[in-house]
């Protein structure tokens, strides 16, 4: 297989001319100003693998949720869940057409903001968006991921691409207990199997649905997942279990390993200590 022109690149290059770029105030070949929230170092990873950030973009959803299901029931809340999961979807959709209408490619280092409320779910998106260097080219369908500029450098040197953000959640009502099983539990440590359960139940169905959402993508996986798991605050009765991570597939004809290689930061904090400290006593 034959590597690729940046693949193939001398970094030291592609650095010092990355680090030319930015001295020089780092504008595009549109001359657009660049605004990114990616710090330097992960601008100059960028330009070692011929990419440059363009714009920080931002997405954002907020669905209703039905009145009155956080009352006690059994089973899965299915309002909130399909609220989550919709405002998810339609924040990543808005964030991917910002993202187009800049000229990304694509954007890295999403963060993901999601709260729930009685009412509603609110869902807000915020990531820098970015594209070969030097290119005209527009995309359809630009990427959304959560992981950093430096896991997108290294899972593009390693012939993988981004595809979308892969999403799911599940609320689902833990069990009250009979006055007979509270007595009891008053006096003792015991596992509240219906708290355990429930939060059993949530996460197997979230974590199901956002495999599905990886596989309407075409995904061969879903990395940097990341969960949050729990009550709710004003309904202790009900427990959430959401989880999302970025689609990924292979783009190259197989696999590439990566070489590591070690750096050395320069803004490593100096400690100070005294000499005589490492004399024994």
């Amino acid at each position: 297989m034959t590597d690729s022109p940046a693949a193939s690149a001398d970094p030291r290059a592609e650095l010092a001319a990355a680090a030319r770029w930015l001295a020089g105030g780092g504008q595009s070949p549109d001359e657009r100003a660049t605004t990114s929230d990616l710090s330097i170092d992960e601008a100059l990873l960028l330009h070692s693998i011929g990419w440059e950030p363009v714009e920080l973009v931002f997405g954002a959803s907020v669905c209703s949720v039905q009145t009155g299901v956080w009352t006690w029931g059994r089973g899965e809340l299915q309002s909130p869940s399909d609220a989550h999961n919709l405002a998810v979807g339609d924040a990543a959709a808005r964030l991917g057409r910002e993202c187009a209408s800049a000229g990304g490619h694509g954007v890295v280092g999403v963060r993901v903001d999601i709260e729930v409320h009685p009412r509603h779910v609110d869902v807000a998106l915020v990531g820098t968006a970015v594209r070969p260097v030097a290119t005209g080219k527009k995309v359809g369908h630009p990427f959304v991921s959560d992981l950093s500029a430096r896991d997108f450098v290294l899972l593009h040197g390693s012939g993988w691409a981004p595809l979308g953000l892969a999403f799911g959640a599940s609320f689902v009502y833990a069990p009250r207990r009979d006055a007979g099983t509270a007595l009891r539990q008053a006096s003792q440590n015991v596992e509240l199997t219906n708290l355990t359960e429930a939060l059993y139940a949530a996460r197997e169905t979230a974590m199901e649905r956002m495999q599905t959402s990886g596989l309407r993508m075409k995904a061969g996986g879903v990395v940097g997942v990341q969960v949050t798991e729990g009550p709710i605050r004003f309904a202790r009765h009900v427990i959430g279990f959401t989880a999302w991570g970025t689609a990924v597939r292979l783009a190259a004809d197989a696999h590439r390993h990566v070489r590591p290689e070690v750096v050395l930061p320069l803004d490593d904090a100096v400690v100070q200590f005294e000499a005589e400290s490492l004399r024994g006593r």
